[in-house]
């Protein structure tokens, strides 16, 4: 493709080629064919210079969580003997992440390589795919550009907000206070243990020391109810309760889901994750973050088969985590049924919007709702905590269960 300076030299070569057999000049006229024909040759040079350039991405980390840099380095390798033209580089982004990232690279001199670097800073959890490159080759003179396409794309996938609930965000509440919902989940208590010899990497606040003192040898106190246990956790994942994907209701309660599955997780219980369109499959604790990063709305209206599935899913050994929007009526008598062969259940309930953005008739309406369902809840002995979109989960987490579980200011 011929730049501006490119055309502008192939009109002034026929001008002047014009001009000559106007006034009859041989010399002039040659002038005139050389300088309308120097854009064909450098297109020639140029295409065949383009194929003489390799490039490679790499991305400083893959998985990341929200608000988390990365650098991106560029990899430039001119196989060729002889040095390039400045060359522009192009990185195509997806629009989440912002616009395409646009380097010069100066010239690289003959069998050698240049490295450049971006860094981009992504704010939403999914799964993002960076590509394709392209550079554009000039030319010595800049009067082509030949566009040259890699192929290559690089995924970069953005964990959920997880947030820490094994420490109260308020020390007003006492130290004991954050880890009583947490005991109710996992009911593992101190009593339930195994012994066990110590292993190198073990955690020594686990060592038992009165086995140690008793034995001589060090022993590992390994929870029984932890390493035979499983947690369930459960989306609702309806655009009819939560609200579309990447909506603040949405992204609150897939936060709340990978905040209680990474507190499962670390206590040693196994992971299981359920939707409203798929049903409740045994996961690692990567792909259980994997797979909410790329969780998105469905236009499913009915949860019927989905509380199907859960209900078939139900032991008396595993904890149900229930996140939804506010249920209606029929939808809660179901839900407690469903959850009733589980063993510690509990419900976090997003508001679709936050009730302060409503009308005083729709506000009371919707607070009536999440009064109705949380009380259902806690008479059919399931833990309840009821969330505005904007309220994190931790500041409900470590509030004491007999307290009311209303939204926060």
């Amino acid at each position: 493709m011929l730049t501006a300076r490119g055309i502008a030299a192939a009109f002034a070569g026929l001008a002047m080629w014009l001009v000559a057999r106007l006034i009859g000049s041989p010399g002039l006229e040659v002038v005139g064919v050389g300088l309308a024909s120097l854009p064909i040759v450098a297109a020639l040079y140029a295409r065949f210079r383009r194929r003489r350039i390799a490039m490679r991405r790499r991305l400083s980390e893959v998985r990341v969580a929200p608000g988390t840099r990365v650098t991106v380095t560029l990899d430039l390798e001119n196989r060729s003997v002889a040095p390039t033209t400045f060359l522009l580089v192009e990185d195509r982004l997806p629009p989440p992440l912002g616009r395409s990232a646009r380097l010069v690279v100066s010239g690289i001199a003959g069998r050698t390589g240049q490295r450049v670097a971006y860094s981009i800073l992504p704010q939403a959890r999914g799964r993002y795919r960076l590509g394709p490159l392209a550079v554009d080759v000039q030319d010595a003179f800049g009067l082509t550009r030949h566009r040259l396409e890699f192929d290559q794309m690089d995924e970069l996938l953005v964990t959920p907000e997880i947030e820490d609930l094994t420490h109260t965000p308020d020390p007003a509440f006492g130290p004991n206070v954050g880890s009583s919902r947490t005991r109710q989940l996992f009911r593992t208590g101190e009593e339930y243990f195994t012994m066990r010899q110590y292993q190198q990497g073990d955690d020594l606040r686990r060592i038992h020391w009165a086995s140690v003192a008793r034995t001589g040898e060090l022993m590992i106190r390994q929870d029984e109810s932890s390493r035979r246990a499983s947690g369930l956790v459960f989306v609702d994942n309806r655009s009819s309760a939560i609200g579309q994907s990447y909506g603040p209701a949405f992204e609150r309660a897939v936060s709340v889901a990978a905040s209680v599955g990474a507190l499962l997780a670390n206590g040693g219980f196994g992971l299981r994750l359920g939707t409203a369109d798929g049903p409740a499959v045994p996961v690692s604790d990567e792909r259980f973050m994997d797979a909410l990063a790329g969780l998105s709305h469905v236009s499913t209206r009915s949860v019927a088969p989905a509380l199907a599935r859960l209900r078939a899913a139900a032991s008396a050994d595993v904890s149900l985590v229930f996140v939804s929007g506010m249920p209606s009526p029929s939808e809660l008598t179901a839900l407690l049924r469903a959850g009733s062969g589980f063993g510690p259940r509990l419900a976090v309930l997003v508001y679709p919007v936050d009730p302060r953005a409503l009308p005083a008739d729709r506000q009371a309406q919707l607070e009536g709702r999440a009064t109705q369902a949380r009380l259902a809840f806690t008479r059919a002995n399931w833990d309840c905590i009821v969330l505005s979109p904007t309220t994190k989960l931790a500041e409900r987490w470590h509030t004491p269960r007999e307290r009311p579980l209303a939204y926060s200011v």
